[in-house]
């Protein structure tokens, strides 16, 4: 019964199979909804098979009855066949009919078109008999014409007669057209012969004037004959009115020399009077032959010259061209070039409506002389290099400032403002001479004497010696000077460019001489800074007359701190006054910084030994220094010392990296030998590094005994080589700070000073006044060792007085050693100018070092 109910079940839902949304899951799931159902498969199968079995069936029924029915698809196809056949065989009759038509209508018209074309052909024939007609009695005119020289009626029938035989150019192989054709070119050449002869015979007798109607006449006639003829009767007429000066003057060595040039233009401005009020009128505008007749006489005078040029420079007896001739000739060449240009570029044209008036000028006549003298302005170029090589030595000798002239912050020395319009004068002569190879020459000659200015007379006065050593009114002009020509050397080279060539723009850079001001600007600023360390070495040796062993207490700052801050304050407010740009302020007060920093370890060094007390006392006295330098900057802008008014956040960042750098060796003293592990993790703390020569500094600082100092090594390798987890593989193999602090071999009682405070040690040691003799030159090896910023340990040492020892170097290179030495001396100032602006860079200014500002001094560019 279950299984009958199954299959009774399935009967009843098998119409859902034809549903668009059948689901069979659904409808198993519906029939199979009991175990016991189960076994009804076999059937449910069945029955399924057998439904199937009946659809196929009753497809193929419809596909037969489809195909082979009265309406099947194979008889539609056919019929469709039958119709396009049918289609086929109608166009084809069509086509035939339309060939068939157009052949009967040719025939039709053979007639007409044969008609046709003897009507063109007689046409043809008639227009070319006329035109036959018409030239041979045109020639036949014109012979008589050309006989009787009547040029006027010549002219308009030569035209005529020329158009007319252009028609028969493709008729000459008939032999009368042939022969018509010869007596015209015939009749042609008797024109221009005839005319040239009038002109010729016109000029020879002097009678231009009585026959200028007939030449007028006969200039329409060479017109006809066309521009060959034309360019034949303008040559022979320059030649004409130019022999005259060609036999004056490439006949007599006198009258043709460079001291005569004068006498050219004069003629050449006789003559084109001469033509304008008798010749002028005689030739049409549109031959322009004033304007031939100028160019002609530049040629030859042009050619003249460089004749004249290269025999002068082939003298046997050696002497040369001189230099002022040279160019007070070739200032009047270009004068009368220019004079001329306006002459002809001025005349008026053609009415735009012409022809003619489309023919512009092609030709210039700038250049077209003085060409000639570009190949020797290399003389003028090497006397100005004279004139520049005697004035250096003039420039050294004088004073800063004329006599008459009160100093004043904002002045720059008068040899630069003299230089610079020497510069600009010579530039804008140059350019006006030429443009080409010459103004690279001259552009390369200045940039030569910029650097024969910065080494012999800007850094020379900062390395004077003793009694004439330069005072801050004189660095300050240093300054000023160095800044003016560091700004304007970068706009004479923009102006060389936007005058020279295009292809030689590439050739000009002034960048190395630019750097080079820069270095003696930064020079300046070290110079100032020395100034300052110079009134400190009073409070420097009561700090190393203190007993810092023996110190049981810390109480308020030492007083060499308050007489330290005294002398810098004093001598900071002095300088900054008269400082005027902030970006020099801020090199000055952060080198100051430096120095003093890099002095104070130098005397730290100097007051071993140095108790746990004693270093504290000195690290309240380094912080107590470390504020007062945070105000530096307000003596520069007094504005800013109101409290309303707090210091710049990066100087006060910079001062506190710069004076925090002496924090490790002094946390590092501060801790007592015993226990020893707290002296050697001290170490490993602060200065953290991994060198047993530095950690036996901080134990000869400390003043620890000799027979400890082993036990402690040991100690300091064993903590040193402990595993990672105590920082032992974080440790740097040398300090920076202590490395160069002392020599190995000044570890006993006599020897510690070493590296790099060698001289601030020695100065501190021996009261001796600055001597800026010996500043370029540590300055410049400081360059030389590649430092990254000025004031730190690898390049200039304690930052103390800079000592005269290296005076006689100094004035060796003053003096002018040798040229491969001064030569290394300006590549090292470039060298030096490029680390000081990007010390600079790095202050934080935000301006390019040395760029002009409404406060800065001296001209502007040069123009």
């Amino acid at each position: 019964m279950a299984m009958n109910g199954s299959a009774a079940e399935y009967l009843s839902l098998s119409l859902s199979l034809d549903a668009a949304d059948y689901d069979p899951v659904q409808h198993l799931n519906l029939l199979f909804s009991h175990p016991s159902t189960v076994s009804a498969i076999r059937r449910v199968s069945a029955t399924l098979q057998s439904e199937q079995n009946g659809l196929s069936a009753q497809i193929a029924a419809r596909q037969t009855a489809q195909a082979y029915g009265p309406d099947s698809s194979l008889e539609r196809m056919q019929s469709a066949q039958a119709e396009l056949g049918e289609l086929f065989r109608k166009i084809e009759t069509v086509r035939a009919r339309a060939i068939q038509t157009e052949q009967n209508i040719t025939a039709m018209t053979a007639d007409i078109k044969r008609l046709d074309g003897t009507k063109r052909n007689l046409t043809l024939s008639m227009t070319a008999l006329k035109r036959l007609q018409m030239l041979t009695t045109a020639y036949e005119q014109l012979r008589g014409l050309a006989r009787a020289r009547q040029y006027r009626e010549c002219a308009s029938l030569l035209q005529a007669v020329l158009q007319l035989m252009r028609h028969f150019n493709s008729y000459r192989s008939i032999d009368q057209i042939a022969t018509l054709s010869r007596g015209v070119g015939e009749i042609q050449r008797e024109l221009l012969e005839q005319v040239c002869e009038d002109f010729e015979m016109a000029f020879a007798k002097g009678e231009v004037g009585a026959r200028k109607a007939t030449l007028v006449e006969a200039c329409g006639v060479m017109d006809a004959l066309g521009d060959t003829a034309r360019s034949r009767l303008v040559t022979w007429y320059v030649n004409t009115e130019l022999r005259e000066y060609r036999q004056v003057f490439r006949g007599n060595d006198e009258a043709g020399s460079l001291d005569n040039i004068g006498r050219r233009y004069a003629w050449f401005k006789r003559m084109m009077k001469g033509y304008e009020e008798e010749h002028a009128s005689i030739f049409p505008p549109h031959w322009r032959v004033g304007e031939t007749l100028a160019m002609a006489f530049c040629d030859g005078t042009r050619d003249d010259y460089k004749g004249i040029l290269e025999k002068s420079m082939r003298r046997v007896d050696g002497a040369k061209i001189d230099v002022n001739l040279l160019l007070s000739c070739l200032q009047e060449t270009m004068d009368f070039e220019q004079s001329v240009e306006r002459r002809f570029s001025s005349e008026p044209r053609a009415s735009i409506d012409t022809l003619s008036s489309a023919d512009e000028r092609t030709q210039s006549f700038n250049g077209s002389i003085s060409v000639a003298f570009e190949p020797y302005l290399s003389l003028w170029v090497e006397s100005q290099d004279k004139a520049l090589a005697a004035m250096i030595p003039k420039y050294k000798a004088q004073p800063l400032l004329p006599a008459d002239d009160e100093f004043s912050p904002q002045a720059v020395i008068s040899s630069a403002i003299e230089l610079f319009h020497f510069y600009k004068l010579t530039l804008s002569q140059c350019a006006k001479l030429s443009t080409s190879e010459r103004l690279l020459d001259l552009a390369r000659t200045l940039a030569k004497y910029l650097d024969e200015y910065a080494q012999q007379v800007l850094l020379a006065i900062l390395q004077r010696p003793g009694q004439t050593a330069a005072s801050v009114q004189d660095i300050i002009l240093v300054l000023n000077t160095a800044d003016f020509w560091h700004t304007n050397t970068g706009q004479l080279e923009e102006n060389i460019k936007k005058r020279i060539d295009g292809e030689l723009v590439s050739k000009v850079d002034l960048t190395s001489q630019a750097d080079a001001f820069l270095g003696v600007a930064s020079t300046a600023v070290l110079a100032l800074v020395n100034k300052v360390e110079a009134d400190c070495d009073g409070a420097w040796r009561e700090m190393k007359n203190t007993n810092w062993s023996k110190m049981e207490s810390v109480g308020d700052q030492s007083s060499y701190v308050g007489e330290l801050v005294s002398h810098v304050n004093a001598r900071a407010e002095e300088i900054l006054a008269i400082v005027v740009k902030p970006q020099y302020a801020r090199a000055f007060a952060d080198n100051l910084v430096e120095h003093i920093a890099n002095t104070y370890i130098a005397n730290i060094v100097q007051c071993r030994p140095v108790s746990e007390v004693g270093a504290e006392q000195m690290l309240l006295d380094k912080y107590v220094l470390t504020k007062a330098f945070e105000n530096l900057l307000s003596y520069h802008n007094p504005s800013s010392s109101d409290p309303s008014h707090p210091p710049s956040a990066s100087f006060v960042r910079r001062v506190n990296s710069t004076m925090t750098r002496i924090d490790p060796l002094l946390k590092t003293l501060q801790v007592r030998p015993s226990p020893p592990e707290g002296l050697v993790q001290a170490y490993l703390i602060h200065v953290g590094d991994r060198s047993d020569t530095n950690f036996k500094k901080i134990l000869e600082l400390k003043g620890v005994r000799k027979a400890d100092q082993p036990h402690l090594v040991e100690l300091f390798g064993i903590h040193r080589d402990a595993a990672p987890s105590t920082g032992g593989s974080k440790l740097v193999a040398q300090s920076p700070l202590l490395t160069p602090l002392l020599n190995t071999s000044g570890l006993g009682s006599s020897g510690l000073v070493g590296g790099f405070n060698q001289a601030a040690a020695a100065a501190a040691a021996t009261p001796v006044r600055f001597d800026p003799t010996s500043l370029g030159e540590k300055l410049l090896s400081a360059a030389r060792d590649g430092v990254e910023r000025m004031g730190t340990p690898s390049q200039l040492g304690g930052g103390g007085p800079i000592q005269g020892a290296a005076g006689g170097n100094g004035s060796a290179v003053s003096g002018g050693a040798g040229a491969q030495n001064a030569a290394s001396i300006n590549e090292n100032l470039r060298n030096f100018g490029k680390f000081f602006r990007r010390d600079i860079a790095i202050s934080g200014l935000g301006a390019r070092f040395g760029k002009r500002d409404v406060s800065g001094s001296g001209a502007s560019g040069a123009e």
